[in-house]
């Protein structure tokens, strides 16, 4: 049942990832957590080679297809690295406990959700003044909650380059694996511990998400942009509520 939990989930974390450039790990931190029973310190770690592995068999078609920028991937990226290392460093010197971890990242994923259900036209988003002096702090926020709670942040980045970049979703889903593939490597070489027991469930979880991501690219280009923000944002309030209650 555990390898069937966790074929399943990589499968859908995968396709999440092909979709939006994003949502990995927005799953994924619960269903270690809650439904695995795993403790947040090798919880962390495995979600971030994952989420990093999935990202950059992502990121491979998104580069040959040209959906990455390279200079909002440098606004947001940069700081990302340095707020990564930061963040894995708080927890490794036991600055932050597991309850901590698991409430910042229920917090930001309801504020995300928030964010990420608020209507955008296409125009708006392409055409629109860029507000690009914003994106280094939230940057280094994303890379505080990826060292933290061992999340890629994508469900952070992917509106923050629509909403303050004005990059179409497509190219901001592209950019955004750029980002998370950078900041979970800072993070995890940051915590520099990982469990050999828990790398074992890493297997079963790459193996549904390869599968998962060849469904995701297959489905991208015939899925609405709007239809995907209003689904990106229910699971953030889903993943928002589990890791809560979790937490509490």
């Amino acid at each position: 049942m555990t390898d069937l939990l966790l074929l399943a989930g990589g499968a859908l974390i995968g396709a999440l990832l092909a979709l939006l450039g994003a949502g990995g790990s927005i799953l994924l931190l619960p269903l270690l957590v809650s439904g695995l029973s795993l403790p947040m310190r090798e919880a962390v770690p495995l979600s971030l080679i994952v989420v990093l592995l999935l990202a950059l068999m992502n990121l491979v078609p998104a580069l040959r297809q040209r959906r990455v920028s390279w200079r909002f991937a440098g606004w947001m990226g940069a700081p990302a690295l340095l707020g990564s290392w930061i963040g894995a460093a708080w927890v490794k010197d036991g600055l932050i406990g597991p309850n901590q971890q698991l409430l910042l990242f229920a917090f930001a994923a309801a504020a995300a959700a928030v964010l990420m259900a608020r209507p955008v036209s296409a125009s708006s988003a392409s055409t629109g003044p860029a507000r690009w002096w914003w994106l280094p702090p939230q940057g280094l926020g994303v890379g505080l909650l990826t060292g933290i709670a061992g999340v890629g942040g994508g469900f952070a980045v992917v509106p923050a380059l629509v909403l303050l970049g004005r990059l179409p979703m497509a190219l901001a889903s592209g950019t955004s694996l750029l980002v998370i593939a950078a900041s979970s490597l800072m993070a995890l070489l940051a915590h520099g511990e990982w469990s050999l027991e828990g790398l074992r469930l890493l297997f079963p979880l790459l193996i549904g998400g390869g599968f998962g991501v060849l469904l995701g690219q297959r489905l991208a280009p015939h899925m609405p942009e709007q239809r995907l923000r209003q689904g990106f944002a229910a699971l953030l309030l889903v993943s928002a509520v589990s890791s809560g209650v979790e937490a509490l």
